[in-house]
């Protein structure tokens, strides 16, 4: 399994970037997809998830309004769009997947844990 991001660089307070995460070797339509964060200095966390067949999602209260997670099952990917990107959003980001038959509860998809694969992580920096 590999999981490929890219789409991270360096952008101006108030910008936007868009993030992408290409999976292969397992089969896309039954993995939660989900994006993580690690701030330089900080422990890495949760940022946002989405659903096997794309209709519910989930955001820390931190991106809520300014993020959106998509996927697309033709092309095996999930994206990240980032607009409103602030100093804060400086971190190197992660996509994971997660099968949905290990799914308990919503309050599973924040947990590291409950995701098995990870990518290998795309450096974002927002300046001042």
């Amino acid at each position: 399994v590999q999981l490929q991001a890219s789409g991270g660089g360096t952008v101006q307070a108030g910008g936007s970037l868009r993030l992408s995460c290409a999976a292969s070797g397992l089969t896309f339509g039954t993995y939660v997809m989900g994006w993580f964060r690690q701030p330089p200095g900080k422990e890495r966390e949760f940022v946002t998830s989405i659903s096997k067949s794309g209709q519910s999602t989930r955001y820390a209260d931190s991106v809520k309004g300014r993020f959106t997670i998509s996927r697309d099952g033709a092309r095996n990917s999930v994206y990240l769009e980032m607009n409103s990107l602030n100093p804060d959003d400086t971190a190197v980001y992660f996509c994971a997947a997660a099968s949905a038959a290990r799914y308990s509860g919503s309050h599973t998809l924040a947990a590291q844990a409950f995701y098995t694969f990870w990518g290998q992580g795309t450096q974002v920096t927002v300046s001042s």
